[in-house]
């Protein structure tokens, strides 16, 4: 928590988990009790980080970036969207709901075989000191969430990727709830969008909101 009076919430998991949706509910909730919030995204949050969204996730067609690659321009846009959006936000004493931040990176360029070293050494120099005071980890096996992919109908280059793929990045951000319990919530995917809202409310005010 800024000492403003901001908290810096992040909401993390695999393809198809429901993270806009979450995020959507508590901007609603958080917003409804007076509170200022602002909702952003990673890639992205900023016109260049947007940029770099669409060369990560849209790449020309048959072409790929290795997993190095992802990581050093999932990090420049970080670093863009932490010094021009997210800092100065918490900054204003704003709530700050950010969809993925730097747990993605780890994540899905680890699996990828980057050097979990390498990934938070960036990671160390691109947040500094901008770190979640929250971040909602939405699990379920990832076999459920492809029905949800393919009713929404788009698809990018990370969601196109194997189910094995998948299954190891479901292990992977549940190997960071498991490390970092102080930070990180765990919540069922497959609940309904209100009581995954209602589950994730009663931590943020456990947790987060002073008594």
């Amino acid at each position: 928590m800024s000492a403003s009076g901001g908290s810096f919430i992040t909401v993390e998991g695999g393809e198809g988990c429901g993270k806009s949706t979450l995020i959507k509910g508590l901007l609603a909730a958080l917003q409804a009790e007076g509170r200022s919030v602002i909702t952003t995204r990673e890639p992205g949050g900023t016109p260049l980080a947007e940029s770099v969204r669409t060369l990560v996730l849209s790449p020309p067609e048959g072409d790929a970036w290795t997993p190095l690659a992802e990581a050093l321009l999932m990090n420049a846009a970080r670093s863009d969207h932490v010094e021009k959006k997210i800092r100065p936000a918490l900054e204003r004493g704003d709530w700050v709901l950010c969809d993925r931040f730097s747990d993605s990176t780890l994540v899905y360029q680890g699996v990828g075989g980057v050097s979990r070293d390498i990934l938070l050494a960036m990671q160390s120099e691109v947040t500094a000191r901008t770190r979640p005071d929250m971040t909602f980890i939405l699990d379920a096996p990832p076999e459920a969430m492809l029905s949800r992919r393919t009713a929404r109908g788009t698809s990018d280059a990370f969601e196109r990727r194997p189910i094995e793929f998948h299954r190891k990045v479901r292990e992977a951000f549940l190997d960071i709830a498991r490390n970092d319990p102080g930070r990180c919530v765990v919540l069922n995917a497959e609940l309904a969008p209100e009581a995954l809202v209602d589950a994730a409310l009663k931590a943020v005010r456990e947790r987060l909101v002073p008594a």
